[in-house]
C-alpha cells in the first residue's frame, strides 16, 4: 500500500509580510530558508519557513497578500498546525510567548499537554513536547537548538464530513489510525516528525479562505517515481488530482476531500538549496528561471523585508 511519511509543508494566507516574519522567525526563532514569490500570483510574496535546511515536516509557508479579506477558519481547512518541541522546554515556551503579550492556554489531548495560541493574522498554533524527531541546530535571539522548535507535530483537520476524511487518511494516505479522544479521531503515519493528525468530530462553522487561515497542507512523497505513483493512484480513486507542478523546490499534485479540505502531495526532493548555498538561504529574493527576466519588475511591487532580533530580545 502506498504510504506518505507524514507532513511535507503546510501553505497558510496572511496579510502582512514583515510581520509574518517577525512572528516565525523573531518570536518562534524558525529560519526564513525561501524568500520567492508566488508562482499562480508574482506580485505576492511565498515566504517559507522552517529548521536549519528546510527539511519536510518543518515547513510553513505563507502568501502575505494586503488586500485579501480577513477569513475564517472551519470545515474544510486545517484548524490548527502544530509544532513540536524538545522535552523540557514547554515553561521556556509559554514565558517567551507570553513575553510578547500573546494570550495562551493550555489542553490535554491524548495525554500531551500543549500550549495554544494565535499568530498576528489568527491562525492557530499549538506547541507539545516530544523526544521524536531531530534537533533543529538553528538559533536565533534567545533561542537555541536545545529549546528550538523541531518542526511539525501535525495538525488538526476540520472536515465537513470527518468519517469520509478518515477514510482518506487510512485508505488512501496510509496513515493509521491510533485512537479516538473526546471528539478526536488521530492517525499516525511513520516518520519521527510532522506525523500526527487529528480529526476535529465535533461540528463547526463553515471556513472561509483568507488572512489568517490555512490554504492547503501537503503530504509528502519520496521521490518522483513515488509521485507519479501517487497520481495514478488518486485518479483511480476518483479524487481528480490537478497535474504535476514544478514547483522549483518540489513538484507538487492537488486534489480536494470529500470534507473540502485542499491537500497537496509534494515531493521531498530537491529542497531548498537547489537555487542558494545552504549558507545564504532566505536572503535572496529568488525567482523561478521563467520570472528571471521580471525580476526587477517584481521587485518594485514586492515591499521590503527583512529577518531582525526584536524588541524584546535585545
Amino acid at each position: 500500500m502506498q504510504k506518505t511519511a507524514g507532513i511535507h509543508h503546510i501553505t497558510a494566507m496572511v496579510n502582512d509580510a514583515q510581520r509574518t516574519i517577525d512572528f516565525y522567525s523573531g518570536v518562534l526563532g524558525l529560519r526564513l530558508i525561501k524568500k520567492t514569490i508566488n508562482f499562480d500570483r508574482p506580485e505576492v510574496y511565498h515566504l517559507y519557513f522552517g529548521n536549519e535546511s528546510g527539511a519536510p515536516g518543518t515547513v510553513i509557508t505563507f502568501f502575505p497578500w494586503e488586500k485579501q479579506l480577513k477569513g475564517r477558519i472551519g470545515t474544510g481547512q486545517v484548524g490548527s498546525t502544530i509544532y513540536v518541541i524538545p522535552k523540557d522546554s514547554l515553561s521556556f515556551w509559554e514565558a517567551r510567548i507570553k513575553k510578547f503579550r500573546i494570550k495562551t492556554y493550555t489542553s490535554i489531548r491524548f495525554g500531551e499537554k500543549y500550549l495554544s495560541f494565535q499568530d498576528p493574522d489568527g491562525l492557530e498554533i499549538e506547541l507539545v513536547e516530544r523526544t521524536e524527531g531531530p534537533v533543529n541546530n538553528w538559533s536565533f535571539g534567545e533561542i537555541r537548538p536545545d529549546i528550538a522548535i523541531k518542526g511539525f507535530g501535525g495538525a488538526t483537520l476540520i472536515s465537513a464530513q470527518p468519517n469520509k476524511t478518515a477514510n482518506v487518511l487510512e485508505h488512501i494516505l496510509g496513515l493509521e489510525l491510533v485512537g479516538q479522544e473526546d471528539s478526536f479521531l488521530r492517525f499516525k503515519a511513520d516518520s519521527d516528525i510532522g506525523n500526527t493528525i487529528d480529526i476535529k468530530l465535533a461540528p463547526s462553522v463553515r471556513g472561509l479562505m483568507g488572512a489568517g487561515t490555512v490554504h492547503h497542507i501537503a503530504w509528502r512523497a519520496s521521490n518522483e517515481a513515488d509521485h507519479n505513483r501517487w497520481r495514478s493512484l488518486l485518479k483511480e480513486k476518483g479524487y481528480n488530482p490537478t497535474e504535476i507542478r514544478d514547483r522549483n523546490y518540489f513538484k507538487a499534485i492537488y486534489f480536494h476531500d470529500e470534507g473540502g479540505i485542499l491537500f497537496e502531495i509534494a515531493t521531498d526532493q530537491p529542497g531548498f538549496a537547489v537555487d542558494e548555498p545552504f549558507d545564504e538561504l532566505g536572503e535572496k529574493l529568488m525567482l523561478p528561471p521563467w520570472f528571471e527576466s521580471k525580476r526587477e519588475q517584481l521587485k518594485g511591487m514586492l515591499p521590503p523585508v527583512e529577518v531582525r532580533i526584536l524588541e524584546q530580545d535585545k
